[in-house]
């Protein structure tokens, strides 16, 4: 994501990342820690935000939101693994869902479409 965003950035892209620790216990550390880690280990410079949940009753309002509307052909509902990507426009609609097995390099024309 962070190649993505230093692509776009210039013409209004932005990633914003929200860490969960919902998936297997893989973001267990504190907001601050986790924010060094990206930001030491990956030199992620889009915005991190506090660590929220995405699924079950203490879902954050954002990803009650997300996870409502069908934006892919695998449909509305929550979501299954850390790196779920939701692509969403300058209007603030909801384009689509991408499952993690999309990578990041893949979704260059689908931006480029948006930032038209």
């Amino acid at each position: 994501m962070r190649t993505l965003y230093a692509e776009y950035e210039d013409r209004g892209f932005v990633v914003l990342a929200f860490p969960c620790n919902q998936f297997a216990n893989q973001e267990p550390g504190t907001n601050s820690e986790i924010f060094y880690f990206v930001t030491e280990k990956y030199q992620v410079d889009f915005p991190v935000f506090e660590k929220i949940e995405v699924n079950g009753a203490n879902r954050a309002e954002l990803y009650e939101w997300l996870t409502t509307t069908k934006q892919s052909e695998d449909g509305s509902g929550d979501i299954a693994w850390n790196f779920t990507k939701f692509l969403v426009n300058k209007a603030g609609d909801v384009e689509n869902r991408y499952e993690p097995q999309i990578q990041p390099k893949d979704l260059g024309s689908a931006i480029e479409e948006l930032l038209k």
